[in-house]
Order: C-alpha cells, then structure tokens, then sequence
C-alpha cells in the first residue's frame, strides 16, 4: 500500500469516527438510553406481535387533532403469567435500564406522579410498605391485592380505605381517560407531552400505551385512547413528559423507549 493510499484511508476512518460521534450527540443513532421512538422495528404496525408467552406489542400511528401524529407502542400481558410489582426509590432514582437490572423484570414502565424532591405526590406501595397520601376525589389507583390480584379504579367512584384495603403494590395518578369503556371528562390544559397510559381491556389484559413523540394532549389522548379498537374498560393517564418510558426485554428481543429523565417510582413485571 502506497503513503497516498494510506492517508487516503486515514482520512476516511476519522471522517467516519467524527460522523459517528456526531450522530450520537443528536441522538440520531438508535439508542435506548436517549431514544424517543421504539427500538424494536421488527414488528407491522397495527398488528400484534408475541414476544414471550403472555406479552404482545403493537405499533400503531395515532393521530392528534391538528396535523401531528405519533407512533405510539402497545404492550399487553396476560395477567396469568406475570405478576406486577411497583418500584419507588426516593433516595436513588434509576433509568429503566438500571431498574431492569436491579429487578430483573421482563417488563418496565414509569409511574405515577412525583415532585421534585422525587417523593411521590399520591400513594406508593412497594412490596408491602406504603408511602404517601392517596389522592382525594380524583385520579385513578393501579394496585396490586391482599390475593394478588391487579386492580386499576376510579378513587372518585372508589376512594382507597387503608382500614380496610391491603394492598401490597399501588401507585396513583390523574386523570382517568375511560371508565367502565367510556371516555370520561376532565380539566387539563392544553400543553402536548410525551404520554403513558396504563389500562385494562373487557377480556382482563393489562395494557400499556407509551406515545413518546410529544404529540397529544391529554384530552386529545382520552379521545384516541376511548375510540381505539383495544375495547378497553378502564384506563389511567400515568406521569408523562421526561418521565415517560418503557423497557421490555425477552430471551429474543429489547424494545425501548427511555425516559429522559431517571425514575423514583417504577411498575415492572416478572
């Protein structure tokens, strides 16, 4: 190989480090711990797809009023082989890949609602330990039962009795989207965000809806979520923004869409 040749090739190396670097810093290069799209791309649109016995995603384009549109990611559990868990770590918030880690879950979302403190702003229990003050006439409950059994509620229909409730896994947020199948009515203002959405359709399935595009408002995201085809009962606006994440990952496949910033309050699946 001649000198002109191998400074040729010099050249193009370190032209190719600079861009690689580059595109990193934009965050254009697929990666999970600044993706804001999912990283899986081996599944279609508008179908489901099992990745591990019990878990189904789906990918789905969903439209705001105005001209945006988001592709939102759809995961759904069979209740039968995965048993939910809430995580809350005040002191040391994690990213959703350090919680995985930690946990050892095949299935991560973020929470519900915390200040800047990273305490939470309404009830938290983890493994049987209870933090917090539920919510009063408003919001919505995701819990785990005495029997282990998942419930997600209305607290102004059904408000939480810690006299008579032991709950062993609970976080809480606002607003409720769909109670009993139907889009309910709420005030928010009108900002679009990233978004998550916790839900359970009329066949028990657990659901979660994570739009990370910035795309809806919350009552443009009740209108798609209450109109989609997912025939869904009950479903729970989670917190969202910097907070909204998700991180599945199998023997076969990682599908990621992380939060910007680490989370305090988590709910997982093993």
């Amino acid at each position: 190989m001649s000198v002109k040749q191998a400074l040729r090739m010099l050249i193009s190396v370190l032209l190719s480090c600079i861009l690689a670097n580059f595109l990193l810093a934009c965050d254009i290069l697929p990666n999970l711990a600044a993706s804001s799209t999912p990283t899986d791309t081996t599944s279609s649109l508008n179908q489901w797809s099992q990745v591990a016995p019990g878990i189904e995603i789906r990918y789905e384009h969903w439209k705001s009023a105005g001209p945006d549109e988001d592709t939102v990611t759809i995961s759904r559990f069979d209740l039968h082989r995965f048993q939910l868990s809430v995580g809350y770590q005040p002191s040391q918030p994690l990213s959703l890949a350090q919680w995985q880690k930690q946990t050892g879950a095949v299935a991560i979302f973020n929470g519900g609602y915390f200040d800047k403190h990273n305490q939470s702003t309404g009830l938290t229990i983890s493994n049987g330990e209870s933090y917090g003050t539920s919510y009063s006439g408003f919001g919505g409950l995701l819990a785990v039962g005495e029997q282990g059994n998942v419930i997600l509620r209305s607290l102004s229909q059904q408000p939480y009795d810690p006299s008579t409730e032991r709950l062993q896994q609970a976080t809480e947020s606002s607003p409720m989207l769909v109670v009993d199948g139907k889009r309910t009515q709420f005030e928010a203002n009108a900002s679009s965000s990233r978004r998550t959405v916790v839900a359970l359709d009329t066949a028990g399935r657990l659901l979660f809806i994570v739009s990370p595009g910035g795309t809806f408002t919350l009552d443009e995201l009740a209108d798609v979520v209450s109109s989609s085809d997912l025939h869904l009962q009950i479903a729970l606006n989670l917190d969202g923004g910097a907070s909204t994440g998700m991180y599945v990952k199998t023997s076969s496949r990682s599908i990621g869409v992380d939060s910007v910033s680490t989370l305090p309050i988590v709910i997982y699946m093993k």
